[in-house]
Formats: C-alpha cells, structure tokens, sequence
C-alpha cells in the first residue's frame, strides 16, 4: 500500500535540496517513492492512504550515546515508579540494582522506545550485551560507529547540544531507499533546535510507524 506522509514543512537534511514548504513523502512498503510537494505527490497518487502531520518532518535523528542509555543506564518500568522513580538510573544508583540479562533486555526495550519518541532511528557506539543488541534489532535501529567520545552527559535528546545537520543519520532517503524519518510538531529548523526532540509526533523507521504521540 502507498502512503503519503505529510507535514507543513518537510527538511531535506541536505544544503543542496531546499526544505519543502507543504512537502510529503511517498512510501512504497518500506521504501521511499518520492519526496516533494504534498499536493504534487497526491494529484499522482490518488489512491495512496495520506498521513497528515503537524510541524516539520525532517531525517531520522541518530542518539550518539548507545552504550551509555542502554548498557550503562536503567529505564524502570512504570510499576517501579514509586521506588526508583521514572529517569534513567546510571552511577551508584545503577550500581545498587541487581540487574540480569532479562532485565536488562527489558530495560533496553524500554529506553529504544524512548528514543524513538524522540525521533531517534540509529544509535552510535558499541553494544555488547545480547539481550540489548536484541531489543535495538527489534525495534529496527541500526547500530553506527562512533568516532571519538560524544562528552557531555548522555540525553534521549539527539537535538541537546547539536544542530539538526548534527544529529541527522543521513539526508532525507532517495528514491528506493528505507523510508526512514521523524515529526516533530515544531514550526521550524530553529524552533526544533530550541525546544528539542522532545517535541516528536511520529517515527518512521522502513516505512513503518514505530512511534505516533497518542
């Protein structure tokens, strides 16, 4: 089945292709079929299904710190809320808990499902635990090397201290590519960049919707 996807403005991610003012992307399965206006891509795809988004709909968004949310930090689950509360557990009070792998696999389920609310697709740096390298193929983000020490401290945020060209995993995919991409209910790059990831409506990871703001 094709579906469009459309939002008010669409952000190539590349300085040689302009943003798209009412732009859309057509998707094929999980493959992109073309990105341009959305009036363009309806008017020659009558019968496609269309999503309409708010905001801007921009590249998929890579979280460099991996290892340290998903093998260093523990995502409690909503039951343990009264005890250890609803942030990221790391130091001493990861320390204190007695994690397995099941746990751990479970954690990591939780913390990739945060991540893609954030529009995030990919994360960077090396993971080793099989239960967390099994949640991470799960929910279909690719693992990508990491050159050097991101510094700073870890954030689900990929947008917390980088530009969007910054966090981007690469520029809005060409024809037959993955149809992999995010929503953010923003009015513009600035405004993304000012108030964050945090801000996603929707993630498309292979054209399928892993993520959508209830």
């Amino acid at each position: 089945m094709l579906t469009i996807h459309a939002a008010d403005l669409l952000i190539t991610g590349d300085h040689r292709r302009p943003s798209v003012t009412a732009g859309a992307v057509l998707v094929d399965g999980r493959a992109c079929a073309a990105v341009g206006p959305f009036e363009e891509l309806a008017a020659a795809h009558p019968a496609a299904r269309v999503r309409r988004w708010p905001g801007v709909l921009t590249p998929g968004l890579v979280n460099p710190y991996g290892p340290e949310l998903l093998e260093r930090a523990y995502h409690p689950d909503p039951r343990e809320a009264a005890e250890l509360g609803t942030e990221p557990l790391m130091g001493e009070a990861l320390a204190a808990l007695p994690l397995t792998d099941t746990r751990w696999g479970a954690s990591a389920r939780r913390g990739v499902q945060r991540m893609l609310a954030h529009g995030t697709v990919a994360v960077a740096g090396d993971l080793w635990r099989p239960a967390v390298v099994d949640a991470v193929h799960r929910a279909g983000l690719s693992m990508e090397e990491r050159f050097g020490d991101p510094g700073g401290r870890p954030s689900l945020d990929p947008l917390a201290g980088r530009t969007l060209a910054e966090a981007t995993l690469m520029p809005f995919p060409q024809e037959g590519m993955d149809a992999t991409f995010a929503v953010f209910d923003v009015p513009d790059e600035a405004t993304l960049t000012a108030q964050g990831a945090g801000t996603c409506v929707a993630t498309v990871v292979a054209g399928r919707l892993v993520y959508r703001r209830r």
